[in-house]
């Protein structure tokens, strides 16, 4: 299937590792020209590198702390030197755990800016430049549907998100641009690996124990991987996609039991 991403320019946010490059990866192998951001240098870097060789796509790369809104600006002015922007893929690393209400106050904030107010604007520094429509996609969590134990701080913040994602739908859709969101299930990533590690440390069980229960409750019986999710994440903001907006996807295996 052709995504009609040839030449496209893609914006892809949180885009040196995991979940960000697997969108990245899969954007840039239809052909369109990438432009990846993170914070650390060094990483973006060996990500653009890597890229490059894997799909032979035109990448580049900036560091970025999508909480600092003139970084965000000129990540996003450098990729529209290529020409309009096509896509955004709106993704940042996770709030810590814990309860919700041992949480400070200056945590509840740093997460709002981290997960909230940068999709705003990241979202607001495209934009402008969508001058021929595009697609806008943002990565959440399966505590939008399901909320996750200890993880209240994502779950809020994410489900602002969410609401977010409708709400730009309609605002977005006379300047054709389409707005979704994606949902991962238990994927095979670091941000993964990192919970069930500190799963394993509070329960006193072994993370091999850990990782096996929660594969048990996944109907395709084995943990995503970057190229399943990144596959979807390329065709919602692909072309091809061109009809769908305002919805949630989850790739999780049949994880998520609700309707």
């Amino acid at each position: 299937m052709e995504l009609g991403l040839k030449g496209n320019v893609a914006l892809v946010s949180a885009g040196s590792k995991g979940l960000g490059y697997g969108v990245a990866r899969a954007l840039a192998a239809d052909g369109a020209r990438v432009s990846i951001c993170s914070r650390d240098a060094a990483n973006v870097e060996a990500a653009v590198a890597r890229l490059r060789e894997e799909t032979g796509a035109d990448v580049i790369g900036s560091a970025c702390d999508v909480t600092k809104p003139e970084q965000i600006e000129a990540w996003v002015a450098a990729a529209a030197a290529w020409g309009p922007v096509h896509a955004l893929l709106v993704n940042a690393g996770g709030p810590p755990g814990g309860l919700a209400l041992d949480m400070t106050d200056a945590q509840w904030q740093a997460a709002f800016e981290l997960t909230l107010l940068s999709a705003v604007r990241m979202i607001r520094a495209a934009v402008p430049r969508m001058t021929e429509g595009g697609s806008i996609l943002t990565i959440t969590s399966s505590s939008v549907r399901e909320p996750i134990e200890r993880l209240g701080l994502s779950t809020v913040m994410r489900s602002g998100v969410a609401g977010l994602v409708k709400t730009l739908a309609d605002e977005l859709a006379p300047q054709q641009i389409r707005v979704n969101n994606l949902i991962p299930g238990r994927m095979d990533t670091e941000r993964v690996a990192q919970l069930d590690e500190a799963a394993a440390q509070r329960t006193g069980k072994s993370i091999e124990d850990i990782r096996s229960a929660s594969i048990a409750k996944i109907p395709l019986r084995r943990l995503g991987t970057t190229d399943d999710f990144g596959a979807a994440g390329a065709f919602l903001l692909s072309p091809a996609a061109a009809y769908i907006t305002g919805a949630t996807l989850r790739v999780d295996g049949g994880m998520m039991r609700s309707v």
